[in-house]
């Protein structure tokens, strides 16, 4: 059986993939962390518009889904940082194609959102 023949709800790998990167912030800090370990006020920053309770539960969901790992270094101040584990890497790497194909693809994005927006049809 090929891939594109599989019932994707029973054996498909994206549905497993979109199980772990599921919500909005996900697939970003991810991707942020390709770069190397970042401590919770960056990952805050490069993530903008994100609310503290939303990024702390993503962190949270990542980590129980062993793509990150969170170091707690006992100190005072506190300082902790989150790192991609070898499964994360992997999963950040397969997301670069996707940020290669919005940038590609950003002009006409961006006038299929402005066409959406001024109609007044909900954003997903």
């Amino acid at each position: 059986m090929t891939t594109s023949s599989q019932n994707c709800d029973t054996g498909c790998g994206l549905n497993a993939t979109l199980r772990i990167i599921s919500g909005k912030w996900k697939p970003l800090i991810l991707f942020f962390l390709r770069d190397g370990p970042k401590r919770y006020g960056e990952l805050k920053r490069l993530t903008q518009g994100v609310s503290d309770k939303v990024l702390i539960q993503q962190l949270k969901d990542l980590e129980a889904d062993r793509v990150l790992a969170r170091t707690d270094y006992k100190e005072v101040p506190p300082r902790v940082d989150y790192a991609l584990t070898p499964l994360g890497r992997s999963l950040a790497d397969a997301i670069v194609p996707l940020c290669t194909w919005g940038t590609e693809n950003a002009a006409e994005m961006a006038s299929i959102f402005a066409k959406r927006d001024a109609s007044g049809q909900p954003s997903p």
